[in-house]
C-alpha cells in the first residue's frame, strides 16, 4: 500500500506499535506548502507577507514556529526576489527548532561540523544579530561553495565556510565552542516524503554503517565544546539505532554530559517531515 521495504516497515512496528507506522507512512503522501524561515536581520514578517502575496504567492503563518511561513503557488525560488535577497530561508520547521532550542547568545561561537548547505548556521548566524561567529564546516569544497552562497546571499559577516571532514580531529577547536551543532549523516528515513528514492537505496546494513559513522563523529568532536556549553545532536531520520541509542550511548560515553531533552518529530507534525533533536550540555 505504501511502497514500503519491509524491513522499515517492521522496525517501525516494532519501536513504535502500528497505528503510529500507520501515521508515519500517511503522513509522506500529504501535501505540504514549503516552510521558510523569515531573516529577521533583512525584514520583519508582515514585510515578507506583504511582499509575498504581492507576488501572488500563497502565505499562510506557521501553527508553532513565529520565524517561519508556509507558502505555495509559485514557479521557482529563484524568481522569487525576496528570495535572492536573502530575506527567507527554505528550511524545514524541524530543521528550525535545532537553532532555536539550542539556547544561542550575542557573541557566542557556534561550530557546525556537517553543516551544507547551512541552513542552521545561517539561523544561527543571525540569531546571534552580527555578533559572534559562526564556522560552517564540510567535507568536500562543493559542500562548502554552497554554504558560502548562503553566506553571500544573505551578507553575513558574522559566519564563515571552511572544508574539515569530522572525523579527524581538530586540536584547535577543542573547548572553544559555545554551541556546537552535529546534524549528521544518516539513513534520511524522515525525509522519503520528498527524496522518495532512499526508500529503494538504504538498506538495514547501511543504516546501521551510519550509526556507527555517527558515534565515530561524536567521539572525535565532543571535546569542541567548552564547559557549560551545548551540544546539538540532530539527524533526519526515524530511527533508533542513530537517535535514542546514540544518545545514551554518547552519554554513557562522555558523563559530564547531560541530556537537557530530545525528541522524535513524526512526518506531518507541524507540518514538518521526520526528525531528530537532542540538546546535550556539558558541564565541565
Amino acid at each position: 500500500k505504501y511502497s514500503m521495504p519491509q524491513w522499515i516497515i517492521r522496525m517501525w512496528v516494532r519501536d513504535y506499535g502500528e497505528e503510529k507506522t500507520k501515521y508515519i507512512l500517511e503522513g509522506f503522501y500529504k501535501e505540504r506548502a514549503t516552510t521558510i524561515r523569515i531573516n529577521g536581520n533583512a525584514t520583519t514578517k508582515e514585510e515578507l507577507i506583504r511582499e509575498l502575496t504581492g507576488e501572488g504567492i500563497q502565505v499562510k503563518e506557521h501553527p508553532l514556529l513565529a520565524s517561519a511561513l508556509l507558502i505555495s503557488g509559485y514557479d521557482y525560488l529563484a524568481a522569487i526576489p525576496a528570495f535572492r535577497e536573502g530575506k527567507f530561508q527554505v528550511q524545514d520547521a524541524a530543521s528550525i527548532m535545532v537553532a532555536e532550542q539550542a539556547g544561542i547568545k550575542e557573541g557566542d561561537y557556534i561550530l557546525d561540523v556537517c553543516a551544507a548547505p547551512g541552513g542552521k548556521a545561517l539561523h544561527a548566524a543571525q540569531i546571534l544579530n552580527g555578533t559572534g561567529m559562526v564556522e560552517a564546516r564540510d567535507l568536500t569544497e562543493y559542500k562548502v561553495d554552497l554554504i558560502r552562497e548562503n553566506i553571500a546571499r544573505h551578507g553575513l559577516s558574522n559566519m564563515k565556510a571552511v572544508q574539515m571532514d569530522a572525523t579527524v580531529d581538530d586540536p584547535d577547536s577543542h573547548q572553544k565552542a559555545d554551541v556546537l551543532v552535529c546534524d549528521l549523516p544518516c539513513s534520511g528515513l524522515g525525509v522519503m516524503g520528498k527524496k522518495t528514492d532512499i526508500r529503494y537505496k538504504m538498506t538495514k546494513e547501511k543504516a546501521a554503517e551510519l550509526a556507527k559513522l555517527q558515534r565515530q563523529i561524536l567521539s572525535v568532536v565532543w571535546d569542541y565544546v567548552r564547559p557549560g556549553g551545548t551540544l546539538v545532536y540532530s539527524t533526519c531520520t526515524i530511527h533508533r539505532s542513530e537517535n535514542e541509542d546514540n544518545t545514551a550511548w554518547f552519554l554513557k560515553e562522555h558523563p559530564e554530559f547531560s541530556l537537557e531533552f530530545q525528541r522524535q518529530i513524526f512526518p506531518g507534525e507541524a507540518g514538518s517531515d521526520g526528525f531528530f533533536l537532542a540538546k546535550l550540555v556539558r558541564s565541565k
